[in-house]
């Protein structure tokens, strides 16, 4: 059944087909991001307390789950190029429902810190990276929309599960709750995935230059490698600057519940940006979205260090939250814009591997910038240098290998 050295069918799927594979990644990816990423920060706290363990040992589980996200990337892109997203995606959400289980059974730190690491690999196969994979093959030129429609759909993770989880441990406790959440994960992501997923995998599309037929040339490349630094500053400064803004906020004088509102804020924003993409996209090339994003997140950045109003702080917020939004999709188009969809899987997987890590990192580090400049404040303004940063670097993310040096970007 799960013969990894056979090609799927190839060929196009019809349109119910393209549409039902889009509708099934969208409730799986709302199901997948809500329990294995989202339900972490809401149960914390309880696990801290009930068992005793440290809240940064535990967030350290948490990020070490996120490298192995990262290092299950890369094999996960190579198979998705070659046969398809079906039993990849099925396997990693088996595996994820069995990391749940050994998460919320664990009766010491060595197998919580094994439960977060297989719940890693698990988000490997199931999260953004094999989804975009997948939407890319099939949806082929129109592929920005379907990416579009599946962001907007995940976006909702938070806002379905947050509440749901913090309900569950209300009423129980966090063992408890991560049992009922391992149930949902396995009976929505499991058969979805299996059932869902189904159909003909088309073959790569013809490369867009000769010089972009050779993957591993275009691994080697300058603009390649000058794009992954890109991606991990732009990454580092957005994902440290979410983790550490209800701190940064109580810090400046906000309320508790107004610094979580504008963290909601910022949620919403995100929804903005993904919806304005589309015609972002139509309007501009790949180079002048990506800087323009960037230096929008350093303007952001930089300005939730000094903001004190409330009407400030609301319009920077949902600023911040629309930059965001859009930086996810310059991320799940970015190989698409410079080299084509033929090799997708495996340059997505390698690109995003660094990015993941980053990531992980991120809020960690951007703790300990607070604490060496002396506040959360002054640690923006050096996460919006970050993205300043990235705004050179990202000036050298559209040159195409081989002999040409000319740019590529996506119509």
């Amino acid at each position: 059944m799960f013969d990894l050295a056979t090609p799927a069918q190839t060929g196009p799927l019809p349109r119910a087909g393209l549409r039902r594979v889009l509708a099934v990644l969208c409730l799986t990816e709302i199901t997948s991001w809500g329990i294995l990423f989202y339900a972490f920060p809401v149960l914390a706290v309880s696990i801290s307390h009930d068992t005793g363990w440290s809240l940064p040992t535990i967030t350290a589980a948490f990020s070490l789950g996120q490298l192995a996200a990262a290092l299950t990337g890369i094999p996960v892109g190579r198979i998705l190029d070659r046969i398809g997203p079906r039993i990849v995606m099925t396997l990693g959400s088996a595996l994820a429902v069995v990391s749940v289980l050994v998460v919320a059974l664990a009766p010491n730190l060595p197998v919580f810190f094994a439960g977060w690491i297989l719940a890693g690999a698990a988000m490997g196969a199931t999260l953004y990276p094999p989804a975009f994979a997948a939407l890319t093959r099939w949806w082929g030129d129109e592929r920005l929309k379907a990416l579009m429609i599946l962001t907007l759909a995940a976006g909702l993770a938070s806002t379905v599960f947050a509440p749901l989880t913090a309900a569950l441990d209300a009423h129980g406790d966090w063992r408890t709750t991560y049992l009922v959440l391992a149930v949902v994960l396995a009976v929505v992501t499991i058969p979805a995935h299996w059932f869902g997923l189904h159909g003909a995998w088309p073959h790569p599309p013809a490369p867009l230059h000769d010089a972009f037929a050779d993957h591993a040339a275009i691994v080697r490349s300058r603009a390649f490698v000058m794009l992954v630094i890109t991606l991990c500053l732009g990454a580092f400064t957005t994902a440290a600057g979410v983790f550490n803004l209800v701190p940064l906020l109580q810090e400046q004088g906000f309320s508790p519940t107004m610094a979580a509102l504008a963290l909601g804020l910022g949620g919403a924003g995100q929804v903005l940006g993904r919806i304005g993409y589309l015609p972002l996209a139509a309007r501009s090339t790949a180079i002048t979205r990506t800087l323009a994003i960037l230096a929008s997140t350093a303007v952001a950045t930089a300005l939730l260090g000094v903001v004190t109003g409330m009407a400030a702080l609301v319009a920077v917020s949902i600023g911040a939250g629309l930059v965001r939004g859009v930086f996810t999709l310059i991320q799940a188009t970015a190989i698409t814009d410079r080299w084509g969809a033929t090799h997708y899987g495996r340059l997505n997987g390698l690109l995003s591997a660094p990015v993941v890590i980053v990531m992980a990192l991120a809020p960690w580090a951007g703790t300990l910038l607070s604490a060496w400049t002396g506040s959360y404040a002054h640690a923006y303004l050096i996460l919006a240098g970050v993205a300043l940063i990235a705004v050179g670097t990202g000036i050298a993310t559209g040159v195409s290998v081989g002999t040409r040096s000319d740019l590529k970007d996506a119509p």
